[in-house]
């Protein structure tokens, strides 16, 4: 018989378990159902994918996100292990064949979501299945407690009435004691063993800097770091611009956004991974297959929406057990800003009732009617069309995504590109001597950089918007340049893919979930509220907070995180301070930002002490606003 240890060497390169894996493994193999809290990097999927390749049967897993199921299946194929995903791009006959391979074709894995389980076609499938494990990952998904809680999962117990010899498994990274309560009672899991490691990850050093100037403190840092790094932002654009500013100073960088391409994100993951650039400015798109040992520190320029979410991004440093470190950097600023839009980002039952009923009305569905089409979907269309705001609307969406009333597929969305064929004196020759074409030339000119050098994504709504035409005019002008020779258009329709799952029924619909959003928005809130505490908390020992909220307690300090050795060495004095300033200067002329990054006290007491020195006179100013003794 194949071991697990035989299995490891050949798929995964490993060759030891790290505990508890190698418990778990032997308690599924026993056919005992099994609950696994372990930190992010703790290799949860190697618990339930060995025992499937050692048992006979199907392996079936759950999971919320088609991204991460992609992910999975893409890496057991690489390993020549045949699994299948079961997404909404799918045909019926499709789907029939796939559940032909996993009864006759040697298929072991079955990865799908929890939404897709609904279906009484895809149930009756499973049915004829010989399962041998039901995995069910990011499993506190189940509880309305939980971070990212989803209501499709607390109709997973149907599982046990399809598959009723199959054991159990429940997977997650993040959950309190009362999360765990919820998965053990929603799964009816009845005598489940509970696997759970710690979150102290020793080797990690988390520190919050307060700062007014969060790009030149993330350079030093960076700089001073030199080694395979993640930088987390708040948006879109903060992630463009914070690479754009390390590459402008000379540091290896990619950025990386839900945004992309798949193949900009291939590119920008894959140049991280061979550290051809390694530093990855991203959002918290950037998380999954995140299979990195050597990140040697994690950066939060943003707030993490909650506790449960920093320490996964956090822990995605040092799982080389190498010393690493966990750095975020804010101010009052960027806190007050957090709460303010998080208030004005989150939508009310109200404005989710208001966008349901122009969402029919878009898509011209009656009272009473459920369409099995799956439609094209464009969230700017659909915002300008109603005047709506679109991070307020997509919010919206994703919360009657959550409560199982639509399915937004945004993996679906392709971008038109164009790139201009003429050199400049050639193309300002054409828009002389076509006067019709000039306006939109001259704005996709300002619009797009590197549009002569190589094809660039254009959104043609959002030019018709600007230019107050339709969507089809655009696209007629752009296919009439194409036909001249003047650039190279390539359309695309640059939607994502919606699909209604209830009737339409208005007021009725939304009232039905109210209470569910409403408490969904509080809790969310009050995770938010716990993050910023724990910024804001310079007293106690950062580990000790962490582990404090996942009811775990330690007695001792780590000794090493920024409240430990603001203990150690205590409030320096002015004298201090001012001394080390001086010395530091000498008869050169540095930045504050520098004198900050080279001395080891507090931006804040740096700062107050140089407002000192410049009132007595000490210190002054130069003409490229730097800072020199006066005495020299």
């Amino acid at each position: 018989m194949t071991t697990p240890i035989e299995i490891l060497q050949k798929f995964w390169n490993h060759n030891q378990f790290r505990p508890p894996q190698e418990a778990i493994i032997n308690a599924v193999l026993n056919a005992q159902n099994t609950i696994v809290l372990l930190p992010t990097g703790g290799g949860k999927s190697l618990c339930y994918q060995i025992p499937a390749l050692i048992s006979e049967g199907v392996c079936i897993v759950i999971s919320p996100l088609i991204a991460l199921i992609k992910d999975q299946v893409n890496s057991l194929k690489e390993k020549n292990i045949k699994a299948i995903a079961l997404t909404s791009q799918l045909s019926q006959d499709e789907i029939i064949t796939a559940f032909d391979n996993l009864q006759f074709g040697g298929y072991k894995f079955l990865y799908l979501s929890p939404e897709k389980l609904q279906s009484p076609f895809i149930q009756e499938k499973i049915k004829q299945l010989k399962a041998s494990i039901i995995a069910i990952d990011e499993a506190h998904c189940i509880s309305a407690w939980g971070h990212d809680f989803r209501p499709s999962y607390l109709k997973l117990a149907i599982l046990k009435e399809l598959q009723p010899t199959a054991t159990f498994i429940a997977l997650t990274a993040t959950a309190t004691s009362k999360v765990l309560n919820d998965i053990q009672q929603n799964l009816n899991l009845e005598n489940a063993q509970l696997f759970k490691k710690s979150f102290q990850r020793k080797n990690l050093i988390y520190t919050v800097i307060e700062t007014e100037d969060i790009n030149n403190r993330l350079l030093s840092i960076a700089k001073r770091i030199n080694a395979p790094t993640i930088i987390y932002t708040k948006s879109r654009k903060q992630t463009k611009d914070i690479c754009h500013f390390l590459l402008y100073h000379k540091l290896k960088s990619s950025f990386y956004h839900g945004g992309l391409s798949v193949e900009e994100k291939n590119n920008a993951f894959n140049n991280w991974m061979l550290e051809k650039t390694p530093i990855m400015v991203a959002t918290n798109a950037f998380g999954m297959g995140i299979d990195k040992a050597n990140v040697k520190a994690v950066i939060h320029v943003n707030i993490p929406d909650s506790l449960e979410n920093f320490i996964q991004e956090a822990g995605r440093a040092g799982r080389d057990e190498q010393k690493a470190y966990s750095f975020i950097l804010t101010n009052n600023t960027i806190i007050n800003d957090t709460e303010t839009k998080f208030s004005n980002a989150s939508p009310t039952v109200k404005y989710i009732k208001k966008t349901y009923q122009y969402l029919n009305s878009f898509y011209r569905i009656s009272y009473g009617d459920l369409p099995t089409e799956l439609f094209n979907f464009s969230l700017q269309e659909f915002c300008t069309t109603y005047q709506l705001n679109i991070l307020k609307t997509y919010n919206a969406l994703k919360v009657l995504e959550r409560e199982n009333i639509i399915l937004l597929d945004e993996n679906y969305s392709k971008k038109s590109t164009i790139q201009i064929t003429l050199n400049n004196h050639q193309l300002f020759y054409y828009i002389n001597s076509h006067p019709a074409s000039e306006t939109l030339l001259k704005l996709i000119l300002r619009t797009y950089g590197g549009i002569f050098e190589h094809a660039t994504f254009i959104n043609e709504f959002s030019l018709a918007n600007k230019l107050r035409l339709s969507k089809i005019e655009i696209i007629n002008q752009l296919t009439s340049l194409n036909k001249d020779g003047i650039i190279n258009y390539s359309y695309e329709d640059s939607t994502s893919k919606l699909l209604f799952l209830v009737n339409r029924e208005d007021d009725y619909t939304i009232n039905s979930i109210a209470k569910s959003i409403e408490q969904q928005y509080v809790l969310k809130f009050e995770k938010l509220k716990a993050s910023i505490n724990f910024i804001k908390n310079k007293k106690t020992c950062r580990n000790k907070q962490l582990l404090s909220y996942f009811n775990e307690i330690i007695t001792d300090d780590c000794g090493k995180c920024d409240n430990c050795l603001a203990k150690t060495k205590g409030n320096a004095s002015y004298k201090t301070i001012s001394e080390a300033i001086l010395t530091f200067l000498g008869i050169s002329t540095y930045t504050s930002i520098e004198i900050i990054n080279n001395l080891q006290f507090s931006e804040k007491e740096i700062l107050n002490t140089l407002k000192i020195l410049l009132e007595k006179n000490k210190i002054a100013i130069t003409s490229q606003n730097k800072i020199k003794r006066t005495d020299i």
